[in-house]
């Protein structure tokens, strides 16, 4: 979809106007990649009807990830999480957008060309705009196992929410695409359920809640770690393990969750479906206990929201994938 614009754009500790948030054709990330980026909601706070503001979740979770992703690269940071997390708030009230999208990116600038990127500048901006809702709400998604695997280790690090990763993304999401589907589901190297192309993936079999680990070439994505802190405060068991493709045929339930996703039930994979594809009672559950928090409807007993001063919501259509 179009982005919606708005008005300012934070750039190396200044406010800038959107239209002037530029890089030149020749800086290193163009040409080699070497970004690496989050992103973050904002949602609106209490009833749908009178909002009483807008919260952002766990957005230190986040600046924390931000600034490792790039300590990984070897991209300095200069700023601290607190630092990044001020921003942020700048960024969103400055704009009175709610709910909306938040884009930190770092990447290597204008500096010299070849491969080694140590002396090309870092640059670092935030920006965020107005979002709807992703996929299919809750008719679920109809999804596949993808022929791309996901990256091997001590390849490039799955840890890293690094913009380079993002082209097997791309692989994954547009070979569903052309064939059908809203998303896919990548395996590893070994053939062991990996994630979807920007989502984590949790599956439901006999009352427990499994998803792959992290040696799974599995980002460490903040909502699957708030999803599991959900599902054990409901006394249900989370199980991380290496799972087998066809655990996807034969399990009872199963959900992506992700910053856009958020927590998105599958219907089918390889047109097989799921349960009865509709949504389950543990999905279901987590589902609604999530969106209740991100929406300020019951007390933020966790911590997560971080609030921010702005006005009525500006809403979008749909969002690209991210």
């Amino acid at each position: 979809m179009p982005i919606q614009t708005t008005e300012h754009i934070w750039h190396n500790g200044q406010l800038i106007p959107w239209a002037e948030a530029n890089i030149h054709v020749m800086s290193h990330v163009v040409h080699y990649g070497s970004s690496v980026f989050e992103g973050i909601r904002c949602y609106s706070q209490g009833p749908e009807d009178a909002p009483t503001g807008g919260g952002i979740f766990r957005l230190r979770e986040h600046m924390t990830r931000f600034i490792a992703s790039a300590k990984i690269y070897r991209m300095p940071i200069d700023y601290t999480v607190d630092e990044l997390c001020d921003a942020v708030v700048d960024v969103v009230e400055s704009n009175n957008a709610s709910p909306c999208y938040i884009r930190p990116i770092a990447f290597r600038g204008y500096g010299e060309i070849g491969v080694n990127p140590l002396k090309s500048p870092v640059e670092i901006y935030i920006a965020n705009f107005p979002w709807g809702n992703f996929l299919h709400g809750n008719e679920g998604a109809n999804v596949c196992v993808s022929s791309w695997n996901r990256l091997a280790p001590n390849t490039m690090p799955s840890l890293a929410k690094a913009g380079a990763n993002y082209m097997n993304s791309q692989l994954i999401r547009m070979e569903a695409a052309v064939n059908g589907f809203d998303e896919g589901i990548a395996l590893d190297r070994n053939g062991y359920l990996s994630e979807g192309s920007g989502e984590n993936l949790f599956l439901v079999r006999e009352g427990k809640l499994y998803t792959s680990p992290l040696a799974n070439a599995v980002l460490n994505g903040i909502t699957r770690a708030s999803v599991v802190e959900i599902a054990k405060e409901m006394g249900l068991e989370v199980v991380e393990q290496a799972l087998p493709r066809e655990l996807l045929y034969i399990c009872d339930e199963a959900f992506f969750t992700g910053t856009a996703a958020e927590v998105t039930h599958l219907r089918s994979v390889d047109r097989i479906l799921v349960g009865d594809g509709s949504m389950g009672p543990i999905t279901t559950r987590i589902q609604t206990e999530y969106m209740n928090l991100v929406n300020g409807r019951v007390p933020d007993r966790f911590g997560w929201i971080t609030p921010v001063r702005v006005g009525n919501a500006r809403m979008a259509g749909e969002p690209v994938n991210a």
